[in-house]
């Protein structure tokens, strides 16, 4: 087995890699308010932007698979497998972003639409970074030996919100494909969580990354976690004002993205 510190071309300590993690949270608090007052340019705002695009379906891909590819690479370099933990946050990690780099661009029903090429490569760094720092953590820095998983209830806890989340997420994202299933425009979508926000797909996925954290009970997974927060609370925010403009009768009681607070 080969020296693990040294993986990716860039060896740090423990230290080191928390002060990382906390400058990536501190630049998340920094940009949230910038966040706030613009509209990404892909999806229903795609035709804002006048720059260079590609498909919708392979922009996804390849925003997406290298959180996939560099998580793959630190679980088949982690000498500590046998921990559960640790197993457990690899597991997690690989099934989210298989069905999101893999599984859910063929779902999609959106054979016309286009999405930044900017967008999608500013993606794709934000996974890099949020993948090396998680990866590199559970490789190099997570308990060596294994413990009562009843002993640590943040496993248990961490794990269940997780399912939870992509449970949320996944279900969620079904109702919203198939209302484009004739491709014949934008509807209200209802069931489930739409009754009470306008975006509980994201609402899942922050719940997803929030388990995440307190299943690894680390720093790098806190900053995933809040810069999750600081994408999707702006998104969700510009969904819930794009319904009510775009729709009448869109219902009132309905939140953006955390039923009855926002």
């Amino acid at each position: 087995m080969t020296d693990t510190h040294h993986y990716f071309l860039l060896s740090v300590s423990q230290s080191t890699l928390n002060y990382i993690a906390l400058g990536w949270i501190g630049l998340a608090v920094i940009i949230f308010p910038y966040l706030l007052k613009t509209i990404s340019p892909y999806g229903r705002y795609a035709d804002k932007y006048k720059g260079p695009m590609i498909n919708n379906k392979l922009s996804w891909f390849f925003m997406e698979v290298p959180s996939f590819a560099v998580i793959l690479w630190f679980f088949y370099n982690t000498p500590n497998l046998e921990n559960k933990m640790v197993l457990t946050a690899y597991m997690l990690w690989i099934i989210h972003y298989f069905n999101r780099a893999f599984i859910f661009p063929l779902r999609l029903r959106t054979k016309k639409k286009k999405m930044p090429l900017s967008i999608m490569l500013s993606g794709a760094f934000f996974n890099i970074v949020n993948a090396w720092l998680n990866g590199y953590w559970l490789a190099n820095f997570a308990p060596k030996t294994h413990t009562d998983l009843l002993d640590t209830p943040h496993y248990i806890i961490g794990v269940a919100v997780f399912i939870i989340g992509f449970i949320i997420n996944q279900y969620h994202d079904t109702i919203l494909i198939h209302l484009r299933k004739f491709n014949t425009g934008y509807k209200i979508p209802h069931g489930g969580l739409f009754k009470y926000v306008s975006c509980p797909n994201y609402l899942g996925e922050i719940l997803e990354w929030v388990g995440f954290a307190i299943l690894c009970w680390n720093l790098p997974a806190l900053s995933f976690a809040i810069w999750t927060m600081a994408n999707l609370i702006p998104r969700a925010l510009n969904h819930h004002k794009w319904y009510k403009q775009k729709f009448e009768h869109y219902p009132e009681s309905r939140k953006a993205i955390f039923p009855r607070l926002l």
